[in-house]
């Protein structure tokens, strides 16, 4: 959500941020607003009149008794003026709550080294870390490398829960809990303190910590009851400050959580058939940072570093894609993307993503952070992926398989599994 202000002071200016973001038909919206605010700050105005004819009254009403004058005609006014009080706050209240969700659907200015582009297929490559390995043999994707191990159950799955799910066997299983463990310890390492959050959260929270088109095609709804699942822990980890104000001293709030996450998977990307690279539910840890407006570039590059300081340690080429305006989600100002190899695909799919929000997450969950001067200012908040264990388990099986199906322990997790080097094929 936008400051207000952007739209009073400079509307051209937010007219042209949603040219940029290819999103023409909201233009209309910027005129709306400000004639809706135009008409809301009049009322507040003819509020303020009213008061201030309240206290005058009230005082004239003082004077009369002690002169003692007949204070009638003057009671009688002031015994109008709540009525017309209550009546003008009712209207300012619904052209406030008009104007307010019209805001919602405007996009957060983007940064200017932003690329302009209409769609991820314009998205700009920065840089690729790490060399594709060239096998001696064909190589079988992560599918194959799991049910010829024994380690990937989707039959079961499918009559239990159907798709978009699977069971995950064995050393495989404890793998999962490796990375967990392993990217949990990096982001203690790194200042950043842990935190296990709720699954489900109210919708007051949810709507103002996602964008409106994943709230209608990616959040399960729990039914007859005013809670939703979580799509990642970011969602509680930020949602935790809603309606909270901040210390700047306590700046920055640095928090890590562990989640299991639920999406439903509506729309041009669906989830998958079979396999375990998009599902329903799925396991990730994720970083969420609340810090002075000034910092935020900062701790954007630190939490994307993170992130790619965990791929390099295991082994797993990766590229960093920096996202276009048209593939910019409106809660975002800058965002990067840490895409792995497939050897298989012989392309990159996306493992993690780092945005910057700047105010408009905090703005929409009314986070505000105090100076020691007593001046409030609206803080900045950055999220990121650190490891979402399952599209890394399959750059693990595709890229460490070995010729006779059995796939390496990247070092890194070793000491996760007691020493374990190789993912060998279950017997039960």
């Amino acid at each position: 959500m936008i400051n207000i202000k952007l739209i009073r002071e400079n509307s051209e200016l937010v007219k042209e941020n949603i040219k940029k973001k290819f999103q023409d038909s909201k233009l209309e919206l910027v005129d709306k607003i400000k004639k809706l605010d135009i008409d809301w700050r009049n009322l507040k105005q003819r509020i303020d009149k009213s008061r201030h004819e309240r206290n005058k009254i009230s005082g004239e009403i003082a004077d009369a008794k002690k002169e003692k004058k007949s204070v009638t005609l003057l009671l009688k006014t002031a015994k109008q003026i709540p009525t017309k009080i209550e009546e003008i706050e009712t209207k300012a209240k619904k052209l406030e709550q008009q104007r307010d969700a019209l805001l919602l659907q405007i996009p957060n200015l983007i940064h200017e080294s932003v690329p302009i582009g209409r769609d991820d297929s314009e998205n700009k490559e920065i840089e690729k870390i790490g060399t594709p390995q060239k096998f001696t043999f064909q190589p079988k994707n992560h599918v194959e490398l799991g049910e010829s191990l024994n380690v990937l159950d989707f039959v079961t799955s499918a009559k239990t829960s159907g798709s978009g799910f699977y069971f995950m066997k064995g050393d495989l299983a404890l793998l999962n809990q490796a990375l967990i463990h392993y990217a949990i310890e990096k982001m203690i390492s790194k200042g950043y303190s842990y935190v296990e959050t709720p699954l489900m959260l109210k919708e007051e929270v949810i709507k103002n910590v996602v964008d409106l088109h994943d709230l209608k095609n990616q959040v399960y709804k729990i039914e007859s009851e005013d809670l939703y699942l979580i799509g990642t822990s970011e969602h509680s980890l930020i949602g935790r400050f809603i309606d909270t104000i901040l210390q700047e001293t306590e700046l920055p709030i640095k928090n890590t959580s562990y989640s299991m996450c639920f999406r439903k998977e509506i729309g041009s990307h669906g989830i998958e058939e079979k396999g375990i690279f998009r599902n329903h539910q799925f396991n990730k840890v994720e970083m969420v940072i609340i810090c002075h407006q000034k910092d935020s570039a900062k701790f954007f590059e630190e939490a994307k570093n993170i992130t790619i300081e965990i791929f390099k340690s295991l082994g797993i080429p990766i590229r960093v894609l920096e996202i276009c305006s048209g593939a910019l989600g409106d809660l975002k100002h800058k965002q990067f993307d840490i895409e792995a190899w497939s050897p298989i695909k012989k392309e990159y799919y996306e493992v993690g993503s780092c945005s910057n929000l700047t105010d408009a997450q905090a703005r929409r969950l009314k986070i505000r952070a105090i100076t020691k001067d007593g001046e409030r200012f609206i803080p900045h908040t950055i999220n990121n992926t650190a490891v979402a264990t399952s599209r890394t388990l399959v750059a693990v099986l595709e890229n460490y398989q070995q010729k006779d199906g059995v796939i390496k322990i990247p070092t890194v997790l070793q000491k996760y599994m007691n020493g374990k080097k190789l993912i060998e094929k279950l017997h039960s």
